[in-house]
């Protein structure tokens, strides 16, 4: 038996709205045997475009029983039953989030006339209950209120039946089938193309905008996660009614998904995608010539568009770095802005100071060259190389005096031990400290994967 349901809502999220009206149709696989309509008081205004839309005011349902009065009733006509409905997930997240606020559990096989209809009846414009109303003939007089709705889904499930001559519908519910769990609008096929790989996947919506990025261990494992569970929540509905297609890119190791996640989450800036879209290197030592052309060493916050020295994780471990290039190679305290106030230079001696003019720029600045060179030589150029997507190929990282200069993959009998060869077969890619920390991190957890360079 099936229970084909139709709701009405003050809003699209079941966590922050209310029903204004539900109808179901008991529907024994030919016909329709019961049917059950009510107005239900949601407790709430109902917002003046739904009113526009659904023709329900507030004074219709100001003398309605609340939901909690007519959940039994609805609780056992849905018990045991298959839940039909067009768009499932978005009424039965509804229906089950009330009805545990109630305190009953919904637990029912679905089937989305959506989703069949794409299967059952492929190639049409559009697959909204309108119009497919339309094509197929089927007369709907009480558009968006929920029994006319309810009757039309009914009809248009009557034709699936008919028609499922490859019987998509009992494939739909088997034990072993993740199809009622999958957003409306997303093809069968974009996950049963998913491999079970390490590597990034993006969801697209309807335009084919990519709308989410994620890494993966295992692709397949990894996306279908999205899909379960019944989340009532505004974020999460919104972003299932977003997903049209999925693509994805393997990638020979987690660690490569890591890196290429957070490069393309830069590069796409997904909406739906928070963590990593606003990380960046916090601070920065940066170098520059002052109009007298002393070189200037400073601590400063994070500049978009001007390449830092060395990248710091915050002001105390910056001015920590600087005061013991000043120590170690002579510099200015004042010239590097750690001191300053009116009084005498620390660091002026006998000689005279940069700051007071009386020691050359030539000779100050190959001080400061000195120290940056230093500085440098500290930082660490080396490469991560490891399993590839093939048997015949491995994948690399490089890391070049502190900074992530990109990944590729190389011939298995490559010998990664010539920095300037291996920049020929790698793509570049913007980094940040995210990234470095990562590749780092992994370089010390497995140094036997790490070729270090002279």
């Amino acid at each position: 038996m099936y229970a084909i349901v139709d709701i009405e809502t003050t809003g699209g999220h079941a966590s922050a709205n209310g029903i204004t009206e539900i109808a179901i149709c008991i529907h024994d696989g030919k016909k329709i045997t019961r049917r059950f309509e009510t107005l239900v008081n949601p407790q709430r205004d109902i917002p003046v475009y739904i009113r526009a839309l659904t023709g329900i005011t507030n004074e219709m349902v100001a003398k309605a029983p609340l939901f909690e009065d007519v959940a039994h009733e609805i609780f056992h006509l849905l018990k045991g039953q298959i839940f039909v409905a067009h768009n499932v997930n978005f009424d039965y997240s509804f229906l089950r989030y009330h009805l545990n606020a109630a305190g009953y559990e919904l637990n029912a096989n679905k089937l989305c006339t959506v989703r069949l209809g794409r299967k059952i009846m492929p190639g049409l414009m559009s697959y909204s209950l309108g119009k497919l109303c339309s094509h197929f003939g089927i007369s709907n007089n009480s558009r968006h209120r929920a029994m006319g709705d309810a009757e039309a889904t009914a009809e248009l499930f009557n034709l699936y039946l008919k028609n499922d001559k490859e019987n998509h519908i009992g494939q739909a519910l088997k034990i072993t089938s993740k199809e009622q769990r999958l957003p409306a609008n997303l093809p069968k096929a974009d996950i049963d193309a998913l491999p079970w790989s390490p590597g990034v996947y993006y969801f697209h919506d309807e335009k084919g905008k990519v709308v989410y990025v994620g890494k993966a261990k295992n692709l397949k494992k990894r996306v279908c996660s999205h899909f379960t569970g019944n989340n009532p929540g505004l974020q999460r509905q919104e972003f299932l009614k977003s997903i049209h297609r999925i693509s994805h890119q393997v990638c020979g190791t987690e660690l490569i998904a890591f890196v290429l996640e957070a490069v393309e989450i830069k590069r796409l800036w997904p909406k739906y995608n928070r963590s990593l879209k606003r990380f960046e290197n916090t601070y920065g030592l940066y170098a520059y010539e002052d109009q007298r052309g002393y070189m200037r060493l400073a601590v400063d916050k994070h500049r978009k568009h001007m390449p830092s020295v060395y990248a710091c994780n915050s002001l105390l471990e910056g001015y920590n770095l600087l005061n013991k290039l000043i120590e170690t190679f002579g510099l200015c305290p004042k010239m590097c802005f750690v001191q300053k106030n009116d009084q005498p230079c620390t660091g002026n001696s006998t000689t005279g100071c940069a700051c007071d003019g009386q020691e050359a720029p030539e000779e100050y600045n190959l001080k400061v060259e000195a120290a940056i060179d230093e500085l440098k030589k500290a930082l660490p150029t080396f490469a991560i190389r490891d399993e590839g997507r093939t048997d015949d190929e491995h994948s690399c990282i490089l890391i070049e005096e502190g900074r992530f200069y990109g990944m590729g993959y190389i011939s298995h009998y490559f010998e990664a031990n010539n920095i300037q060869q291996l920049k020929n077969y790698l793509t570049p890619y913007p980094g940040n400290d995210y990234i470095k920390n990562i590749v780092t991190g992994y370089a010390s957890r497995f140094p036997e994967r790490k070729v270090s360079f002279v």
